[in-house]
């Protein structure tokens, strides 16, 4: 017995066109943009670091905050203003300091408690007393302040200008 001869058809295997991307080509080419949009990123944020900070002319910078009278500052009080990013100290002899409210050491808020008569930082423990001095570590340094201005009995307070220090002096309060 004779098989009967089956006739089989070549199968038509299309080929992929030269312009198709294969999986390799399109991911080589993912990856490539993934860096290139990583680097513009990272260049961004360097720029920006770089040209962040204070401007150069603190002159112009003058903005000034009304606090109050004289009057509503009793000797020996701390007072937040925390719109104003301060706290306005008036000391027992009646003069005036805006204190920062930026721990010197990492930049933290620090907090006034009442009772105990100091500034405490949340984060690392540092205490102030109420000049601002360094009471435990690990701040090196005092409180940043703010120039105090009075004019006419009442208290205003340089906002846009913040001083630097190392340590307290009475030269740094403002007396009516």
């Amino acid at each position: 017995m004779n098989k009967p001869q089956t006739k089989i058809e070549p199968i038509n295997v299309e080929h992929p066109k030269a312009d198709a991307v294969n999986r390799r080509d399109f991911f080589n080419k993912a990856w490539k943009w993934i860096g290139v949009v990583a680097v513009v990123e990272i260049l961004g944020m360097f720029t920006g670091f770089m040209f962040s900070g204070r401007p150069k002319n603190k002159a112009s910078q003058k903005q000034l905050l009304e606090a109050g009278s004289v009057e509503s500052f009793l000797p020996n009080t701390v007072t937040a203003f925390f719109g104003g990013r301060f706290y306005l100290s008036r000391q027992q002899d009646g003069g005036f300091i805006a204190l920062s409210l930026r721990c010197t050491h990492l930049g933290c808020s620090i907090a006034w408690e009442q009772e105990k008569q100091r500034f405490i930082c949340p984060c690392h423990s540092s205490a102030f007393d109420i000049n601002g001095e360094v009471l435990n570590p690990p701040a090196a340094r005092a409180l940043d302040y703010y120039p105090v201005i009075i004019e006419n009995n009442i208290v205003k307070v340089d906002i846009g200008t913040i001083l630097e220090r190392n340590s307290f002096r009475k030269e740094q309060l403002q007396y009516a």
